[in-house]
């Protein structure tokens, strides 16, 4: 994809010399250009934000619709490769974090991601638990009941990041990612795709079928992420990278992430256009379709190939938890950390930090925020409440506020970073450009129409 900038890359920076961490220990080279040895933070993202649930409803849209909507699997793609872009270019121009800015904008935008955080939290951790869960249980019948399966998931997931730095936490994605990878591409070789249907949906044509734009936009909309999108300029600055030499690097970084989301995303479509579509068969909504689409694959091509799917399910939904577990708690930690330094500021009368005190996006680099107690609070934020509802069943009206909260995350982090990237908050050259301002536009309107249909769907009457 183009620059989405609209701005050469005239960094001017040198090739080696540079530090990505906070003053103690020099930080990688800035690259003369970009390389896929590199490549890492896009990993993750992409791991992160494509779950079981992503799968599913591409599944579901391939069953329903055959390759009619593939075209909107790579809308998606390119729209969430702009947010994105968008939020590791603010981290890397202005070597503060995406907190930091939004804390610049007013209070109000705390409050709306200490409220969503916190309950957001609290159900996401019990689903990203249950998921994993699912598969586990799947191979292994005999062995305990899916809520333990549920509750060991979330406990390895909160002893590996409490324990592991970035650069651990990366490579173990990056082997999952091919996990994930290998098996979505062989099962979609395996359903034998009609490549001349698969093209002619590239062509943007609707269904013809009732409420096909809202779920035309659907799918467009949940193509691999919501708050990991965030997470992503958290996760630049945790490789080392903190400035504007790495500008090139995070750009392909990012670009390999969403080409890699569209490969998950466009081989499950081909499964479910091949394999549902054709047979007419219909699959369940959620973590329970892809148990079903594990039964229909034995049923067709014998149990290997059922238990090499059940392993990649795993995969999807395990990265799924641990870079949550990591990401959201490394945004909940800067979070606390901004908090105390305005309590501090405000009582000094201090405003900009010091020259030569490292900036929030250095002090992510160097491993700080991964090691203080916010991070691991949160950590067991995610953990221990949420085993709670595996066990009691979720709460009804915490499952209202949970939709509406995380239906409005992306209008809310698509805006603000319109916001943030065309005032002076932002170096001149790195302001948006028309493409990434018309990119990120589209977004937001996208995701705020989303988010009424979601507010709109809610059971309200049985809220009050």
């Amino acid at each position: 994809m183009a620059d989405t900038s609209g701005n050469a890359d005239t960094t001017g920076s040198p090739a080696t010399g540079e530090t990505g961490g906070a003053g103690e220990s020099p930080g990688p080279a800035v690259p003369r250009k970009s390389s896929w040895k590199y490549i890492g933070p896009g990993i993750v993202v992409a791991a992160t934000g494509v779950g079981a649930g992503d799968l599913v409803a591409t599944l579901i849209a391939g069953s329903n619709f055959g390759y009619t909507l593939l075209w909107a699997a790579v809308i998606g793609c390119l729209v969430k490769i702009s947010l994105a872009e968008a939020a590791g270019r603010w981290h890397l121009s202005t070597g503060r974090t995406l907190f930091d800015g939004w804390a610049s904008l007013g209070r109000w935008t705390s409050w709306f991601f200490v409220v969503y955080v916190v309950i957001w939290g609290f159900v996401y951790g019990a689903a990203a638990m249950s998921s994993s869960g699912l598969p586990l249980q799947a191979l292994f019948p005999d062995v305990m009941d899916l809520k333990w399966w549920a509750v060991l998931t979330g406990l390895v997931g909160l002893v590996f990041v409490w324990f592991n730095k970035y650069e651990v936490f990366e490579k173990v994605m990056t082997v999952l990612v091919g996990v994930m990878f290998v098996v979505t591409v062989y099962l979609a070789i395996r359903v034998t795709p009609n490549l001349g249907d698969a093209f002619a949906g590239l062509l943007p044509v609707l269904p013809d079928e009732k409420d096909s734009i809202l779920n035309t936009l659907g799918l467009i909309g949940g193509v691999g992420g919501t708050i990991t999108l965030a997470a992503y300029g958290y996760w630049v600055n945790a490789k080392g990278w903190t400035n504007t030499g790495w500008m090139k690097v995070m750009r392909f970084d990012n670009r390999v992430a969403y080409a890699t989301t569209g490969i998950f995303v466009i081989s499950m479509l081909f499964v479910g256009a091949e394999l549902l579509h054709s047979a007419n068969v219909a699959i369940a909504s959620g973590d329970k379709g892809l148990i079903q689409l594990g039964d229909i694959l034995e049923d067709e091509y014998g149990t290997a190939t059922a238990k090499f799917f059940l392993i990649g399910f795993f995969a999807t939904s395990f990265t799924s938890l641990i870079g949550v577990w990591h990401g959201v708690s490394l945004m909940f930690a800067d979070f606390v950390e901004r908090y105390h330094k305005d309590r501090a500021d405000r009582a000094t009368g201090q405003g900009e930090p010091p020259a030569g005190k490292a900036t929030s996006g250095e002090e992510v680099a160097s491993g700080a925020r991964e090691r203080s107690w916010p991070f691991r609070a949160y950590l067991l934020w995610l953990t221990f409440p949420p085993i709670v509802l595996l066990f009691q069943g979720q709460p009804f009206r915490l499952i209202i506020l949970y939709g509406v909260l995380g239906a409005a995350f992306l209008p809310f982090l698509a805006l603000t970073l319109v916001w943030l990237l065309n005032s002076s908050r932002t170096p001149a050259e790195w302001r948006n450009g028309i493409l990434s301002n018309s990119m990120l536009t589209i977004a937001g309107l996208l995701f705020i129409v989303l988010c009424v249909k979601q507010v709109w769907d809610q059971p309200w009457s049985e809220f009050f």
